[in-house]
């Protein structure tokens, strides 16, 4: 992604919703803005969510490097990529480019796949119903194959190939690629533990998704889960203080704490080893797993995850004794304050939130911490109603059907029920952004045209056109609105223009939910028009 960097407890770069006059009550499902006064009217809930889920999965074969497979459906792309990792003599072939640009950034992918893997393991028969599960076990395994190529020996990881400030420079598509395809690594002299605790995670969730159907692929995503987890925690380090090359773009802000009890939760989730759920309890305080109060989730930040998964655990009683039980309700009431904020019903501090409704973290690709705070409230919705739980909030209890009812509003508003009439969910619905940030879809493809495009070519020829890309990267999610609902379509605009594939991945699940939802019950996913005014 150009540029992207976070921050774990300071938004930057916010931008402040305007002082106005205070919201009416919510009464007969209509939510009315008196500032405006031209009016949309949305059919809440009229979306085709089983389309949005088939879409959303597509996307992941738009952002794939290496030898495309013969069943390949995006028919604009092709092979790039071929000699990843020749210069140092691995294989390095494979995996997914992040967003609009060609380097693979190790930290980011591995979030997408544990994020991809999270929504097949919660959702499995919904997404089996749609009919689109050999494609989200295509893409989990897309990007496994490619980190069991990087994790060349216990202790080494590849961290990247390619580098931004080289691949920004050049605007090609990735079959015509000239820039840099350095390939940077992490070991014992130069650790990274974020980096190795996120790989860790995404294969120790894949190697349950693989489970039943592939049980040796499963064993070996295992075996290697458990070995980046043990180089992570012995050789401790931020990742980005090894590959300095990736602070501008991928930067650790959070550091690499969380990661290694993401890690160990989903080892836990694996093997059911007990010594992970002990690291998860001991490590609590001086990890910050239950001292860190968080309002996002994202490929930097895993705290809300951290709290959520263990949070599950209490509800399920998959402990061992009451001091440990005593720590994972620490863990649970961290994770209600991520939920309670993200509800506006803390007392203190609550996310805040466009004019329109949309959860506004901060003006750069904002959409990113939408879908996976969507996500954390649909799972967590399923936790407190298979427990009999509710939600404990200053504001007062909250039910898991409030949970959901918010998740499904932000869905609703990404796919089009916003002041835009948009779905920024692209090639979705009859209005959606097509000037998308992204290399290879605003150039015509190579297999129409196969004549070499240069570095600045593309600049030359492309970039600038203010004609819509010839190419539709359909399922990808951009990154969206800003704090007052307002979004340019513009290719130059990458603050909302651009998509990543760690925005698209959080939605396969909700999607797979919502579609087996309208389809056993339309009326559940039905609501009453939601009413705009804009002055």
């Amino acid at each position: 992604m150009e540029g992207e960097t976070t921050v774990a407890t300071t938004t930057i770069m916010q931008c402040r919703r305007r002082a106005g006059p205070p919201k009416p009550p919510r009464s007969s499902g209509l939510l009315i803005f008196l500032s405006f006064s031209v009016l949309w009217n949305f059919a809440a809930g009229a979306f085709n969510y089983a389309d949005a889920l088939s879409k959303s999965l597509l996307y992941f074969e738009s952002q794939r490097s290496g030898r495309l497979p013969y069943n390949q459906r995006v028919s604009w792309r092709d092979h790039s990529g071929l000699t990843d990792g020749l210069e140092q003599g691995v294989d390095l072939v494979g995996g997914y480019y992040d967003a609009g640009d060609h380097v693979k950034f190790g930290l980011p992918m591995a979030f997408t796949i544990t994020m991809l893997s999270w929504s097949v393991i919660e959702y499995r028969r919904e997404i089996e119903a749609a009919g689109e599960l050999e494609h989200a076990l295509e893409a989990i395994k897309w990007g496994t194959d490619y980190f069991i190529k990087a994790h060349t020996s216990p202790n080494v990881l590849w961290a990247e190939v390619g580098d931004g400030d080289t691949d920004h420079y050049c605007w090609q598509r990735p079959e015509d690629m000239t820039t840099s395809r350095q390939a940077y690594k992490i070991d014992e002299s130069t650790p990274g533990s974020d980096l190795a605790g996120e790989t860790a995670a995404a294969m120790a969730a894949a190697s349950i998704v693989f489970r039943k159907t592939n049980s040796h692929y499963s064993h070996l995503l295992l075996h290697h889960a458990q070995q980046l987890f043990e180089f992570g925690d012995k050789f401790r380090g931020k990742y980005d203080g090894s590959v300095g090359i990736v602070k501008s773009y991928y930067a650790s802000v959070s550091g690499y704490k969380d990661e290694l009890l993401w890690a160990a939760l989903w080892l836990y989730e694996a093997t059911d080893n007990k010594q992970y759920l002990e690291y998860v309890v001991n490590k609590a305080h001086c990890f910050g797993g239950i001292g860190w109060a968080i309002s996002e989730f994202s490929w930097d930040v895993k705290y809300a995850g951290v709290q959520l998964m263990a949070s599950k655990l209490l509800m399920q009683g998959r402990h061992n004794s009451n001091e440990q039980a005593k720590i994972l309700e620490k863990y649970k009431s961290k994770a209600e304050f991520y939920l309670c904020t993200l509800l506006n019903k803390n007392n203190v501090s609550n996310v805040e939130r466009t004019p329109a409704g949309l959860l506004f973290i901060r003006q750069w690709n904002n959409m990113q911490y939408v879908t996976t705070a969507s996500f954390l409230l649909t799972v967590y919705s399923d936790y407190l109603r298979r427990s009999n739980h509710h939600l404990h909030c200053h504001a007062g209890p909250v039910y898991h059907e409030d949970l959901f009812k918010f998740a499904k509003q932000q869905v609703d508003y990404i796919l089009g029920a916003n002041p835009n009439n948009m779905s920024y969910l692209v090639g979705f619905g009859p209005k959606f952004p097509t000037r998308v940030h992204h290399r290879g879809a605003s150039i015509l493809s190579y297999r129409e045209n196969k004549a070499f495009i240069g570095c600045t070519q593309g600049y030359d020829n492309w970039y600038g056109r203010g004609d819509p890309n010839p190419n539709v990267l359909v399922g990808a999610v951009v990154g969206g609105p800003d704090c007052e609902d307002k979004f340019a379509d513009e290719r130059g605009n990458y603050m909302q223009t651009e998509a990543c594939t760690y925005n698209t991945a959080p939605l396969v699940g909700i999607f797979a939910k919502l579609s087996q939802i309208e389809e056993s019950d339309p009326g559940l996913t039905r609501e009453d028009p939601v009413l705009y005014t804009s002055s």
